[in-house]
């Protein structure tokens, strides 16, 4: 039997991957794509990539590009990002902070498989966004989201012991902002956290489908 090539979607630290920004939107996104994906790589670049240490090159494209990921659409098992547009307006966020959450995201955890030890031997999804995604700053103008740093996840660290997220919002780890979520495993069970019953009723009325949390916890259930 011939050898079959398996692609692994994690993030090589050796090399700096090249992404594909493709617009399949068929309704107007509420933001300059020419002027998003420029902010896109400054939020990399100046913002994320001096915590985070996962840098990338952005590129505008039309199609998937052989040997690149991808935001919005891919092929060949590499990571994508894929960003609602509909659900994003229809929920009244912006396209921008969502494409940033998605982005950042995709950069720590491409395979959508971390977790992080948390309270009373819980897991917390390792996600960049979730617990503050409705929290913002502007790159030239256009709205970008707020993101946590590796202490976040750190259990050991006390209360405002340390920098917790970019904004300085948070003051402990695992903390959710009013606007925020978090998925949370313990044992075989994962179950939906808010940082609001405002946020929650928000998150019950968006179409979830092919989300990040959708898989995670798909994976999960599949005992992957």
């Amino acid at each position: 039997m011939p050898s079959r090539k398996i692609i692994m979607a994690a993030f090589d630290h050796g090399q700096v991957p090249k992404v594909a920004c493709i617009n399949k939107a068929t309704v107007d996104l509420g933001v300059d794509f020419d002027r998003l994906v420029p902010a896109l790589q400054k939020f990399l670049d100046e913002h994320f990539v001096p915590v985070w240490g996962t840098p990338a090159t952005l590129v505008k494209a039309t199609k998937p590009l052989a040997g690149a990921w991808s935001i919005v659409l891919t092929k060949n098992g590499l990571p994508l990002s894929k960003i609602f547009v509909k659900t994003t307006l229809a929920d009244r966020q912006k396209v921008s902070v969502t494409a940033c959450h998605e982005l950042a995201e995709m950069m720590v955890d491409p395979a959508i498989n971390l977790w992080a030890d948390g309270p009373n031997g819980s897991l917390y999804a390792y996600e960049m966004c979730d617990a503050v995604e409705e929290d913002e700053f502007a790159i030239d103008g256009i709205a970008m989201s707020d993101f946590v740093y590796p202490a976040y996840f750190e259990l050991f660290r006390k209360a405002k012991s340390a920098q917790f997220d970019y904004l300085n919002l948070l003051t402990r780890p695992f903390e959710l902002r009013k606007g925020g979520y978090s998925l949370v495993r313990k044992s075989d069970k994962i179950t939906q956290i808010f940082g609001s019953r405002e946020k929650e009723r928000r998150f019950d009325r968006e179409d979830r489908r092919l989300h990040r949390s959708e898989y995670r916890m798909a994976r999960q259930m599949a005992g992957a």
